[in-house]
């Protein structure tokens, strides 16, 4: 009899291994990499596939369905017997999502487009992580089954590769080794595929009764990310070019900022200010025309074919002495003039120090930043070095940046982003963010600056301290240029005081905005 049994079981037992696909919506190859290279440059969209992924299993692939559900032209899902059954939630609130209205108003402005489905993902997905850390879309017992669920498939699944492993055995000439070992790992095999179908069952019956606010989780996350689209759109390109990025951002930075602008109503309001005030500062510095005058004042050897000598261009028109013409061409020893005129390039980096105090909350702050950011433009633009200092009273530390210190002064937008979000409050004292500025002027790599203070002006400074900051003035020879922001209460004694130049915001409609603007 137990020789009947052990015959009956020799034949290999059909296990059926669950599916590693986790995504309900159907994507190709350019679907994928699009979306794992938003992953890899968009730091806001990684954390949120982090955090929720030590929440529930799967997360990536819930956020991957929504990016695609976004992007593609023509969404596909794909049948239920394709999917692993952990990724039970995730069907759960998609249902919900497919066929909503809101869906097909947000598509209308992200179908195709990387940039905007990303971004309508990543907040999406931020909604979707904060419901389930409140355990308002599932409680911590429901989540712990589906982290369960997928536990059990694992466990079929390694199961299965047991036995492909005994069956190459087999074939390797071992059949009496791999026999008994066979039909234990089936038993087990189909003892896990029954807890995983009953697992699923229970699974499948708890989300089912899952109250219909927490199954419409999506569209209620949905219902304001097409007016935060809208909102962001515009501003994001007016930041990314007052920041003077220059060339075309990453779709990656692009999330990253319009994620800032959607959920930072601060920015958005700064954005339009630094729009406004770029161009303008911009049309003080044009000058009627494109070229210095300039004047010829050397002879010197080169290869500047624009600049040669007519006794050069004669060579031309000599078979031998072409010749010569060309060797002399590629040792840079021909005849050229030199131009001599007004040269803007090489003056020294601009350092900024902008009150962060109490009294400059609200619009003070607001039209104090967007002069700061317009003046990073102009350093931008004159490969200038850019330092912000924001201080407020002498106990609080400063905030110091460097903003553009690569070696083709590019703006670094994250650092620019932080400086607009950064507001200390508290009080204010001059002294301590002027004198590390003069120590910013005296290192040899920040020599021949200007400094400029924007402030409220409401502060005063010791006469031993003025009289030491004004002599270093004279000693490093570097000009302080005020801009007082006058939308409320302000006093600009003190700023008379140390100042080169005093201006306030109030005057930057009129001729008054050169004394910034042109002369820096």
């Amino acid at each position: 009899m137990p020789s009947r049994r052990r015959a009956k079981h020799s034949s290999p037992r059909t296990v059926l291994i669950p599916p590693r696909e986790h995504c309900w919506v159907e994507s190709d190859a350019y679907d994928r990499s699009a979306f794992a290279a938003l992953v890899a440059d968009a730091p806001s969209l990684a954390a949120v596939i982090d955090a929720g992924g030590r929440l529930v299993p799967h997360f990536d692939a819930l956020l991957e369905d929504v990016f695609s559900l976004l992007f593609k032209l023509e969404p596909r899902w794909r049948d239920a017997a394709e999917v692993a059954r952990a990724s039970a939630l995730n069907r759960t609130l998609l249902e919900s999502f497919r066929d909503h209205p809101l869906l097909e108003h947000l598509r209308e402005r992200t179908q195709l487009d990387e940039t905007q489905a990303g971004l309508g993902t990543v907040l999406i997905g931020e909604q979707v992580l904060a419901l389930l850390r409140e355990e308002r879309l599932l409680p911590r017992g429901d989540l712990l089954d589906l982290w369960d669920l997928e536990r059990q498939e694992e466990e079929v699944r390694g199961r299965a590769a047991d036995l492909e492993s005994l069956e190459r055995l087999a074939g390797e000439g071992h059949p009496e080794k791999t026999a008994e070992a066979r039909e234990k790992i089936e038993h087990a095999a189909e003892v896990a595929a029954a807890r995983l179908r009953q697992k699923a069952q229970n699974t499948g019956q708890r989300l089912a009764e899952m109250p219909a606010r927490a199954r419409g989780a999506l569209p209620a996350a949905a219902a304001g990310v097409a007016r935060q689209l809208d909102e962001s759109s515009e501003e994001s390109r007016s930041w990314g070019t007052g920041l003077g990025a220059g060339g075309r951002s990453s779709p990656g930075r692009q999330i990253e900022l319009g994620r800032r602008l959607a959920t930072n109503p601060k920015l958005r309001k700064l954005a339009a200010v630094v729009g406004r005030m770029r161009e303008q500062a911009l049309a003080l510095r044009r000058r009627p025309f494109e070229r210095v005058s300039e004047e010829v004042f050397d002879v010197r050897l080169g290869r500047d074919l624009e600049r040669l000598l007519p006794p050069e261009l004669l060579a031309l028109g000599h078979p031998l002495l072409r010749r010569d013409f060309a060797r002399r061409l590629l040792e840079g020893r021909l005849l050229s003039y030199s131009l001599r005129g007004a040269d803007e390039r090489g003056r020294g980096p601009m350092i900024v120090c902008l009150d962060g105090s109490g009294s400059m909350a609200g619009d003070k702050e607001i039209w104090s930043k967007a002069v700061a950011l317009t003046l990073l433009e102009i350093a931008r633009r004159q490969r200038r070095l850019f330092r912000f200092i924001c201080f407020s009273s002498a106990e609080t530390p400063l905030f110091t940046l460097d903003l553009n210190p690569r070696e083709r002064h590019e703006v670094q937008e994250d650092r620019a982003l932080d400086v607009a979000e950064y507001f200390p409050g508290g009080g204010t004292d001059f002294e301590t963010p002027l004198t590390a500025a003069v120590e910013c002027l005296a290192a040899a790599r920040y020599r021949r600056g200007d400094v400029v203070l924007i402030t409220d002006g409401e502060c005063r400074v010791s006469p031993e301290w003025r009289a030491h900051f004004i002599t270093e003035k004279k000693r490093l020879q570097f000009s302080l240029f005020s801009v007082l922001i006058d939308v409320g209460p302000s006093s600009v004694d003190t700023l008379r005081e140390l100042s080169d130049r005093v201006t306030s915001v109030s005057q930057l409609t009129d001729d008054a905005a050169a004394d910034v603007f042109v002369r820096l």
